[in-house]
């Protein structure tokens, strides 16, 4: 079964090639111009990506992002932007989106970043209950759902990524490069910063309410999930 994306973007030619290069590509794309249309679109249907563009009429991007994951939908979403600032990316990803791409972009790396979300969780999930276990915190994958002590954690799409790769290599010490291949799917060459920044907002959820701090800090390499009562 072909994989279904939505491409929201109001300037119609680049829709329009997106979605013949997707197409191409193999996936069954659907294209809407307009943000309110699109959410519109997303209540009545499922998809497995979203492709979203920054400005938009109705809705601006990021407001129909913050519904998305208001609804609970956890499949990857990807931002386009023709903005450059950093603010502007942060504040997608801070939001719940699991990747940008800045205007004008090339094709080839698209489709790359394309393949990695929907590798890392968007497309076919398996079935079962599979989890995953460290100490008092427990994630099902299927779900996507973390707790820790029984309790709930409202984690991002990025945020929870980072836990997932941390617990699958516990006591390993992980290098900030390490982190952003693995979990960000590509290299954000000199703002590897980006993971400090996702470690504390990690930190403020899975750590900071409990008594036990997991998420250890290795100077000048990385982190390393432990128990330090251990």
């Amino acid at each position: 079964m072909k994989e279904k994306l939505l491409v929201v973007e109001d300037e119609e030619k680049i829709a329009r090639v997106l979605q013949l290069e997707l197409e191409y590509e193999g996936y069954d794309v659907a294209i809407v111009h307009d943000g309110m249309e699109a959410w519109l679109n997303i209540q009545e249907n499922d998809y497995h990506l979203f492709i979203l563009d920054g400005m938009l009429p109705g809705l601006s991007g990021i407001e129909l992002l913050r519904r998305i994951r208001r609804e609970h939908k956890q499949a990857p979403v990807l931002m386009l932007t023709a903005r450059d600032a950093t603010v502007d990316k942060v504040t997608g990803l801070d939001q719940g989106a699991d990747d940008y791409v800045t205007k004008p972009f090339d094709m080839e790396e698209l489709l790359a970043r394309i393949r990695v979300l929907l590798r890392r969780g968007g497309g076919s999930q398996s079935q079962g209950e599979e989890t995953l276990s460290f100490a008092d915190v427990e994630v099902n994958l299927p779900r996507r759902e973390a707790k820790r002590a029984g309790e709930k954690l409202d984690l991002t799409p990025r945020e929870y990524d980072l836990l997932i790769y941390l617990m699958e290599h516990p006591y390993h010490v992980l290098s900030r490069e390490q982190l952003l291949d693995r979990v960000w799917g590509f290299d954000y060459a000199g703002e590897t910063n980006v993971v400090d920044v996702y470690v504390r907002y990690l930190r403020q959820k899975l750590d900071k309410p409990f008594d036990s701090t997991y998420v250890q800090t290795v100077r000048g390499v990385g982190y390393v999930l432990k128990d330090e009562a251990e």
